[in-house]
């Protein structure tokens, strides 16, 4: 007997109807926490519908389009669960959709002025660019006026990454 779309599955169902292994179904809940089967007594595993079609789209990024776990990590942490399951249905509209809405989301973080809003984590000297004491020259400019709105946000983005990462390399130092 069938069971319905909206029907729970097994572990072993779910492994069935997604063409993979129950242990990697396992090892997945630990890298991805958006996949939450319900678990009851004795620890007996429940894929919601939800729950098939996250695992689908991440299946498919893994094995169809080469992302490793962190990248897919990634994408979900960037683009949210809709994003990875649209992915995962082919949903070529939906998808659009999304990203089309995340590049809105970014360009209203920009303020006015072309300034992104919000604040690096580290903040930049001029050492830090290898500029002395007086310089305006050299890699960075003083007068960034030159520089399209778009570009500078994402230079000033590329630059708070980097400074992140600076900081983090200071640390294990």
């Amino acid at each position: 007997m069938d069971k319905s779309p909206d029907a729970f599955r097994t572990i072993s169902e779910a492994a069935e109807e997604l063409d993979l292994p129950q242990h990697v179904l396992r090892f997945w809940e630990t890298r991805f926490a958006q996949i939450k089967p319900l678990k009851r007594g004795g620890g007996r595993r429940y894929y919601r519908p939800q729950d098939i079609d996250l695992i689908k789209g991440i299946r498919h990024m893994l094995y169809e389009q080469g992302y490793t776990i962190k990248g897919v990590q990634k994408l979900l942490r960037d683009n949210g669960n809709q994003f990875i399951v649209a992915v995962g249905r082919g949903d070529v509209a939906a998808v659009e959709a999304i990203t089309q809405s995340k590049q809105a989301e970014a360009e209203r973080s920009v303020s006015d002025d072309g300034v992104l809003v919000g604040t690096p984590k580290v903040k930049p000297n001029k050492r830090f660019f290898g500029l002395s004491r007086g310089e305006t020259e050299g890699p960075v400019a003083a007068d960034s006026a030159s520089l399209s709105r778009d570009n500078r946000a994402l230079l000033q983005e590329a630059l708070f990454d980097l400074l992140e990462c600076k900081r983090l390399l200071d640390q294990v130092r």
